[in-house]
């Protein structure tokens, strides 16, 4: 069976895209990163959500990035943007203050060193950009990029950077998710949880509640904000 490494934040994106690896008959090694993220509960979602799919492995790797990477999701001093309008959200050059310099750039490079350390040749991530909020590591054009780095990076080469939610709604990637048998009550998305609960507030959050309203499927996060 053919191995892939899927990068797994425990959000709803990467949870869609290790159920996708899987359906796709790949032997997944899910790959986690705590960069200097402020709350434990995404990694703990991350645990869940490899679990539950089956994941042959799951890996939590340390690397540090708070020093040198400035953002609302590494500073505590910096506000996590809260009550912003759906059309403030990802509109042409606005990238917020949770937009975390080269995160994904680093992940990405993480996993590539493990499937060649596997002999694995698929990597998945879950980034998407119709609905996401700005960020330039989204971007079709970077996935693009990293995939052709990766063939002079490596000794092996061949390397697959699989984005399959890149160019869909959140509504179309929870119908496809649910499709699959994913449970989203166990992921989670919020930038700033409350104890544990969603915030029900910031960009994560908004977006969250929008592609369940618009898939027809009943949302189960806890906010601890109902609105």
């Amino acid at each position: 069976m053919p191995a892939a490494v899927v990068l797994l934040s425990g959000g709803l994106d990467s949870t869609t895209a290790l159920a996708i690896a899987r359906d796709r008959g790949l032997d997944c090694h899910a790959l986690t990163v705590r960069y200097g993220q402020l709350h434990q509960v995404e990694l703990d979602a991350a645990a869940r959500v490899a679990k539950a799919l089956g994941a042959r492995e799951h890996r939590i790797v340390a690397v540090d990035l708070s020093p040198i990477a400035v953002s609302a999701l590494t500073t505590a001093s910096i506000e996590v943007p809260k009550d912003r309008a759906l059309a403030e959200i990802g509109a042409p050059g606005d990238v917020p203050a949770t937009y975390v310099p080269a995160r994904n750039t680093v992940l990405l490079a993480l996993a590539l060193a493990w499937a060649e350390s596997l002999g694995a040749r698929h990597i998945y991530v879950g980034v998407n950009v119709l609905d996401a909020s700005g960020y330039p590591d989204c971007r079709p054009e970077f996935i693009r990029a990293f995939e052709a780095l990766a063939q002079v990076a490596t000794r092996a080469g061949g390397f697959a950077i699989h984005a399959p939610l890149i160019e869909m709604t959140k509504a179309e990637i929870i119908r496809f998710g649910i499709k699959l048998g994913v449970d989203y009550s166990i992921t989670h998305s919020c930038y700033d949880p409350v104890d544990s609960a969603a915030c029900g507030r910031c960009d994560a959050c908004v977006l969250r509640r929008k592609g369940f309203a618009e898939a027809g499927v009943a949302d189960p996060t806890r906010y601890a904000d109902p609105r």
